[in-house]
């Protein structure tokens, strides 16, 4: 296993290698302004955002006055969204009566692209952070409730009829029986949930009323026509995705190690 691993992560490395070589050829070849090569981009966020002091992770004040306040808004919306869906995907998983009275209303509210309700939540809410946190809570809640719904609907009877014969209370059928048998598709829905809330998060910071973050920047640089920059930000958002879903993978092993070990025992 270890093995297949090196080897997965060394293919990984050299497929990485080989585009970034082709998108510098491509675009030294096409000598395009609005394209500019990977290697001028690295070098612009290397000046922007990491090239400060050793004591503070290299990290320059533009990262600190817009990559850290980003990744908290993102963490706030993505921790309300979640304790949201899971508490009402719970609820309404758990009585099959209010599953089959909301589903329909559940499954229309999630169809709506969210940016469509940004004016209501301008409305409500004004500009600013509280806007922007309301705004990321909506889009990323649904996900997680109804998977959450589905994953509490699915619990084998068998293990809800054994735990009625050994008299377990209601508390501890949901800790012991439902929420061990909901949490994959637990988190599956909050692993959705972790992509779209770096989306909705630079979606919240285009708008006006912003005044730092990756999306304030990327207005920013657009604005000054900073084209490297301006890549440099969309980079940057997808080496964050990129790290955020690795360490959520990570968590969800160690917290499902069980589940993937009955499946490998059933080969499922």
């Amino acid at each position: 296993m270890r093995t297949r691993g090196m080897r997965t992560a060394t293919f990984r490395s050299l497929v990485l290698v080989v585009l970034v070589a082709a998108w510098e050829a491509a675009t030294r070849a096409a000598g395009n302004t609005f394209f500019p090569p990977p290697s001028t981009i690295v070098v612009r966020m290397h000046a922007t955002w990491f090239s400060g002091p050793p004591d503070r992770l290299f990290l320059t004040g533009a990262a600190l006055e817009n990559i850290l306040p980003s990744l908290g808004r993102m963490a706030a919306g993505f921790v309300g969204g979640s304790l949201t869906g899971v508490v009402l995907g719970l609820a309404v998983g758990l009585s099959a009566r209010a599953y089959d009275y909301l589903d329909g209303v559940l499954q229309f509210l999630r169809a709506i692209p969210p940016p469509l309700l940004i004016t209501i939540f301008l409305v409500v809410f004004g500009f600013g952070l509280k806007m922007q946190l309301a705004f990321m809570t909506f889009s990323i809640v649904w996900p997680v409730l109804l998977n959450t719904a589905d994953g509490a609907r699915s619990v084998e009877p068998l293990h809800l009829q054994t735990s009625q014969a050994f008299r377990l209370s209601r508390a501890e059928r949901l800790r012991r029986v439902i929420l061990p048998s909901a949490l994959p598709k637990m988190f599956a829905g909050l692993r959705l949930a972790l992509s779209l809330s770096l989306i909705v998060m630079v979606f919240s910071e285009l708008l006006p009323g912003t005044d730092n973050g990756i999306g304030f920047q990327l207005t920013s640089a657009y604005q000054m026509f900073d084209l490297p920059l301006m890549w440099g930000g969309i980079v940057l958002l997808g080496v964050l995705g990129y790290v955020l879903n690795e360490l959520f993978l990570v968590v969800e092993r160690r917290v499902l190690a069980w589940h993937h070990a009955v499946q490998q025992l059933t080969g499922e």
